[in-house]
């Protein structure tokens, strides 16, 4: 399943982000994802390995803790950076699914200072093809993509029907979150879940849950800038 990207690399757009704005939405994820320990590790134990919150939340203070020279940097190295220390730091499928995707970005956006919109969807569009590949999963399997797609296919659409910041910014967060709030029903097709006699269903799926989280917060800081 593959997205339409032809329309995102056309220039435009009045929404900018720059390298501060990006290290200022990931200290406010950071502080999100650090909160909610109990409650996705609670997630995590029920059909996963329990390791998701502790894997996610190193990296997220790898990036952290790397903020100062990140802000320096234009963004598409930021996105470099930032998948390098994935890599690094971060155990797990989450380490080289988050490492690659922002690699993945980084070449999408490469040349760029910053992003307007339709530079930020392409390099979230080049996020979930990269995850998708990486991890052989697709929106329906269980996944962190059954939150991240549809918020990058309603980014899209909106973008393309000329909708203005806010509103596009709405709907990528309505997405993100009720894309994460559909792994409820379905059954896993990857990781410990797929092999569960009730394949999770009934649960939420953690790795969906954090990925809204992290949308969420970009979208919330974007409009209240």
């Amino acid at each position: 399943m593959k997205l339409d990207t032809t329309m995102l690399r056309r220039e435009g757009g009045k929404m900018i982000i720059t390298s501060d704005d990006y290290v200022a939405y990931l200290n406010r994820a950071a502080a999100v994802i650090r909160d909610s320990k109990d409650y996705i590790s609670g997630l995590d134990a029920a059909t996963g390995d329990g390791d998701h919150w502790a894997n996610l939340n190193l990296g997220f203070e790898a990036i952290i803790l790397a903020g100062e020279k990140l802000r320096k940097l234009p963004i598409d190295e930021v996105f470099k950076q930032i998948g390098m220390l994935m890599m690094s730091r971060v155990g797990g499928s989450s380490g080289i699914l988050y490492g690659g995707a922002y690699l993945a970005a980084a070449k999408a956006v490469a040349g760029r200072e910053s992003l307007d919109a339709k530079g930020l969807c392409l390099a979230l569009s080049a996020m979930v093809e990269d995850m998708m590949s990486r991890g052989k999963a697709e929106p329906g399997f269980k996944t962190m993509i059954d939150s991240l797609y549809p918020a990058v296919e309603a980014f899209r659409l909106a973008l393309d029907a000329g909708e203005n910041d806010r509103t596009v910014l709405e709907r990528v967060k309505n997405a993100a979150k009720d894309g994460a709030e559909s792994t409820r029903q379905m059954e896993a097709r990857k990781g410990r879940a797929s092999y569960m006699l009730s394949k999770g269903q009934g649960q939420l799926d953690p790795g969906a849950v954090t990925m809204s989280y992290q949308l969420c917060c970009l979208c919330d800081y974007l409009m209240e800038r």
